[in-house]
């Protein structure tokens, strides 16, 4: 060891070097241990050596890297200008840079190969294969969660492998990092605090946001015919969208119920109110317990659309519509009592562009599950259409979902039923309404009284 002017120590070239350094840089920037034996240099120095010359770990490479660019930059592109939410217009972003670091690093990998004539090639080529590896990997397990494709899950499958086999081979060639480890530590920390940050307050919460319109009826002042022989009651129904989201209304429903209701001269029986609860587990029977007022089940008076389906009801917007019900005046009913109902579907989770009339449910070629015509009583409105995902990747992974609403009617009232499937079984109840955004809005009972009408001369 030989000391320079000044009281500092240096190694000659050759030596043993710094002892706190404890190892040596071979001539291609290979670190190797200083005292690890020379059959493990010399193999370590023959392996990169292979993978530098091999042309199979470059054509592994460049075969990976420009597969996984003209993926990602397929469902980048498509998810950028076609999603449904702002989760997807970032996601198609992200493809996108993804793509377009991963044809960099094709570039990178056969100058790194061949001509070193990038200084910084190979990190360049290791950091565009780590990224395909990760994109490749996330896409693999958005498949296997909730995809159908097996040509894609096949790709994926062997696009990961690659990946993983790309990584290594490049990682075999001992690229430097210039960086100094702690620097890049520090900023792959930073960035992953700030995505995690962008990504829950910008992608999670908007997605887990409910939003539910309100449905508003009122009921207006009767109106009595000239011969004194009828009577109409007007009914004001309006949709309210307070939410951040647009809705795509997939049916809509008004119906009147009748109902004659005697008042009893004493008051009724303990077991006659036992007997009026029995009835609460069906809705449509279900009355209030009264010591005097005797309640007769509810007959349909009428049943209609009140809304065109189909269309969108936007943020913040408004539909109204007035419907009339007109009655005898000698009807037996006491009371009416009036219901609207409606089943939407969130713009930012699915699309539906074709939904239509299909059938109905009494005709033979009609198809209808016993879960809808199970009491036979019950006639029903079929309306059917395929749904779009909100995303490129769901889009093409998985297989097409058939969006059915039915509209279902008998003489204890009506109300509006939705089911998606996929090969012809019913999809399960927490992924129509959470995956699709499906939501039932429903207002009333609102009840109108007759006698006042009646007793009119």
């Amino acid at each position: 060891m030989k000391q320079k002017p000044g009281g500092i120590r240096y190694s000659p070239p050759g030596g043993q070097g710094h002892a706190g350094l404890g190892a040596t840089r071979g001539g291609d920037g290979m670190r190797i241990p200083a005292k690890a034996p020379d059959d493990s240099r010399q193999w370590a120095r023959g392996t990169d050596a292979r993978c530098k010359n091999s042309p199979a770990c470059l054509a592994l490479c460049l075969l990976v890297l420009l597969l996984t660019t003209t993926v990602l930059g397929y469902f980048g592109v498509e998810d950028l200008e076609s999603a449904l939410n702002f989760p997807g217009r970032v996601t198609g972003a992200a493809l996108i840079v993804a793509a377009v670091i991963t044809f960099l690093g094709a570039a990178a990998v056969v100058d790194h190969w061949t001509w070193r004539n990038f200084p910084y090639s190979g990190p360049v080529a290791l950091v565009a294969t780590f990224v395909a590896l990760l994109s490749n990997v996330l896409l693999l397990v958005g498949i296997l969660k909730d995809g159908d494709s097996n040509l894609y899950l096949a790709l994926f499958c062997v696009l990961t492998a690659g990946s993983l086999g790309a990584v290594f081979a490049v990682w075999r060639t001992s690229v430097v990092i210039p960086a100094p480890k702690r620097v890049a530590a520090t900023l792959i920390v930073t960035s992953l605090i700030a995505v995690g940050n962008f990504g829950y307050q910008n992608l999670f919460m908007p997605s887990q946001r409910e939003a539910d319109p309100v449905i508003r009826l009122t009921t207006g002042t009767p109106v009595t015919s000239r011969d004194h022989k009828a009577f109409s009651i007007p009914v004001d129904i309006t949709m309210e969208n307070r939410s951040e989201v647009a809705f795509y209304v997939l049916g809509d429903i008004f119906h009147a119920m009748g109902q004659r209701v005697p008042l009893s001269h004493k008051d009724r029986l303990r077991q006659q109110w036992r007997t009026d609860s029995g009835q609460w587990p069906s809705f449509e029977g279900a009355n209030p317990l009264s010591r005097r007022e005797i309640h007769h089940p509810g007959q349909l008076v009428e049943a209609q659309p009140w809304m065109p389906y189909g269309r969108w009801i936007d943020p913040g917007g408004t539909f109204s519509a007035r419907m009339v019900v007109q009655l005898p005046m000698n009807t037996p009913y006491d009371e009416v009592t009036f219901y609207a109902s409606a089943s939407l579907a969130r713009k930012d989770r699915m699309s539906v562009r074709d939904l239509k009339f299909e059938g109905y449910s009494w005709r033979q070629g009609t198809s209808t599950p016993g879960w809808v015509s199970q009491h036979k009583q019950w006639d029903a409105l079929v309306f059917s259409g395929k749904i779009h995902e909100s995303n490129a990747i769901d889009e093409h992974t998985r297989d097409r979902r058939t969006l059915t609403v039915y509209w279902r009617f008998g003489q204890q009232g009506a109300d509006i039923m939705e089911a998606v499937t996929a090969h012809g079984a019913d999809a399960n109840s927490a992924e129509t309404q959470l995956r699709y955004g499906i939501r039932g809005v429903q207002t009333g009972p609102v009840e109108r009284t007759l006698w006042d009408i009646k007793s009119r001369r």
